[in-house]
């Protein structure tokens, strides 16, 4: 019963991040929805900023704290370690809802692209933005990412096996494509209000900060990272940046 529970979880955990990843692609894109990211201000420009960083706070906090590997050698006392990747699903989907649903537009427009040239090249690097985070899942293995693999061999009674170091397609030309498609999303849009500029400019910030933690816990994983990290670029593909060592310590990460 305990296994058929956990699967049924992995699959709910999932479906709530497939609800949550549409209505992220109308909330950025302004499509179908009232309380989209450009929307008109309904609150004072204060009291706007102060609750959209909030929020913003609210999902960088639980999306890098859930994911060091001290907290999820605490978390999988309290939950089965089969479940602990569908939970990180879970309360991530939920934060960035909650963001979604309490977003406070504050309406000054920085630019605004007319031209249908430019609408349609900036609405196609927004949709490129969208299909290459999936793309970028997929090649690294998008079932165990979002830990359905996780639950379905929990399901079957086998082990979980930790996935080896590749560099798949677009990772031989950017360590994080999924970060890649990030940016994308954030700043392709035809229309940029203060609101949106705040969250791209917030929101890429900390993908820079994520980066540093991320890289730091795989390096401790895998030994080859440290190679790979010099090899290839960060972000930006065909650019070769200097990067500082990144001095690992000993520790766990999955």
């Amino acid at each position: 019963m305990k296994r058929v529970l956990v699967l049924l979880y992995g699959a709910a955990c999932y479906a709530v991040f497939l609800a949550t990843f549409v209505y992220a692609v109308a909330f950025l894109g302004n499509f179908f929805i009232g309380n989209s990211i450009d929307a008109a201000p309904t609150t004072g420009i204060g009291q706007a900023i102060a609750i959209d960083i909030a929020l913003l706070a609210v999902f960088a906090l639980q999306h890098s704290v859930m994911a060091r590997p001290a907290f999820k050698r605490w978390w999988t006392r309290l939950v089965p370690p089969a479940a602990e990747r569908s939970t990180y699903v879970l309360f991530s989907s939920l934060a960035l809802l909650l963001l979604f649903w309490r977003w406070q537009p504050i309406g000054a427009v920085v630019w605004n692209v007319e031209s249908t040239a430019g609408q349609a090249l900036l609405y196609t690097g927004y949709a490129s933005g969208w299909i290459l985070l999936l793309v970028a899942t997929f090649m690294i293995d998008h079932f165990d990412l979002f830990g359905l693999r996780q639950s379905w061999l929990y399901f079957r009674g086998r082990p979980y096996s930790e996935l080896s170091f590749r560099t798949p397609g677009l990772y031989k030309l950017v360590r994080h494509p999924i970060y890649v498609a990030w940016l994308l999303t954030f700043w392709c849009t035809p229309i940029m209000t203060a609101a949106h500029l705040l969250f791209a400019l917030l929101t890429t910030a900390y993908i820079l900060i994520a980066v540093q933690l991320e890289e730091r816990d795989l390096i401790r994983a895998f030994p080859e990272y440290e190679s790979y990290r010099r090899r290839v670029p960060m972000l930006i593909p065909f650019i070769r940046v200097r990067t500082k060592d990144v001095v690992a310590t000993p520790g766990e990460v999955r």
